[in-house]
């Protein structure tokens, strides 16, 4: 006969089967004795406010907004920098290192309407947030310099 076998045939199975008896009433009353004395409650949980992190902007929709203006200027100098003659209607490609911004400028036709020089164009903005389809008219102001008359999202 094996030795296991000896140590139940012997009347030692009373002493192991009271002892597991013992673990599983400790085990079934510990958490009870727990939930008795007041225990873990969600209710008197509190948010823990000295933990600090700096991985979100407190305000996420600031830098969108100031990053979207940067690339409309960067859009806006390779409009009024851009050639149209000489493009024979490609695409001129644009990038702002600033915002990590490109696209293209497409269908770039420029207007003359009582003196007034204006460039229509459509635009592509490929960033971090997604692919967006703009167009915008831009038109050379009296003191010489180029304006944004109008930029939206399509």
């Amino acid at each position: 006969m094996s030795r296991i076998a000896q140590a139940f045939d012997s009347g030692q199975w009373g002493v192991i089967a009271s002892a597991s008896v013992k673990v599983v009433l400790v085990t079934l009353t510990l958490p009870l004795a727990a939930c008795g004395a007041g225990g873990f409650s969600l209710e008197k949980a509190e948010v823990d406010r000295s933990i600090v992190t700096s991985s979100a902007p407190s305000s996420p929709a600031a830098p969108a907004v100031a990053d979207e203006d940067s690339d409309q200027t960067t859009i806006g100098n390779a409009v009024s920098s851009a050639d149209i003659r000489e493009l024979g209607g490609q695409a001129v490609p644009w990038a702002n290192a600033g915002t990590g911004s490109r696209g293209a400028i497409t269908e770039m036709v420029e207007l003359k309407d009582g003196g007034l020089t204006c460039r229509r164009f459509s635009a592509t903005r490929e960033s971090f947030d997604g692919v967006a389809l703009f167009k915008g008219e831009l038109c050379l102001a009296e003191a010489g310099g180029w304006r944004m008359q109008e930029f939206k999202a399509l």
